[in-house]
């Protein structure tokens, strides 16, 4: 009897584990997350070792953006305020051109390499949002950002 009733009980939990691998297995088909790169030919002329923007399901993540023109390493002249501007609109590109548009950011991220920039820099960025769809933000200050540029700034925009 003890031998038919251990019989039993591995049985039991035999079928439990099959069942159990078997949900996981479609849960994880169900959970699968679609991931894409982008570059612009802009970009590639470059030959930066990054993507201009990852699209993961339907978020974009655009990388981080300084005030050069399209293709080349060349500041826009001018200092905080048209470097911000030059950005912003960089990103607005990228996000064109992938199909979606400035109107889906919901978050950015300002680096500076000097606070004092701060409200010269607001005054851009107030110019490129309308008042009442601002994103979210963060801004921080830094040294040494990439073509010694006086901001960088990356952004996170819906895919739509």
């Amino acid at each position: 009897m003890t031998k038919i009733n251990l019989f039993i009980i591995i049985l039991l939990f035999s079928s439990c584990s099959i069942e159990l691998f078997r949900n996981n297995t479609e849960n994880e088909k169900e959970d699968s997350v679609d991931i894409a790169h982008f570059t612009s030919i802009e970009s590639e002329k470059l030959g930066f070792p990054f993507s201009d923007a990852t699209i993961v399901d339907n978020i974009i993540y655009v990388s981080g953006q300084v005030g050069n023109f399209p293709g080349t390493t060349e500041l826009i002249s001018g200092g905080i305020g048209p470097e911000t501007t030059q950005a912003l609109n960089n990103i607005k590109s990228i996000l064109n051109q992938i199909g979606s548009s400035a109107d889906n950011i919901f978050k950015c991220l300002c680096m500076l390499s000097d606070i004092d920039d701060y409200s010269e820099m607001n005054k851009a960025y107030r110019m490129f949002f309308e008042e009442s769809e601002k994103p979210s933000r963060s801004t921080f200050a830094g040294s040494g950002l990439a073509l010694n540029a006086k901001i960088e700034i990356e952004c996170w925009a819906v895919n739509k």
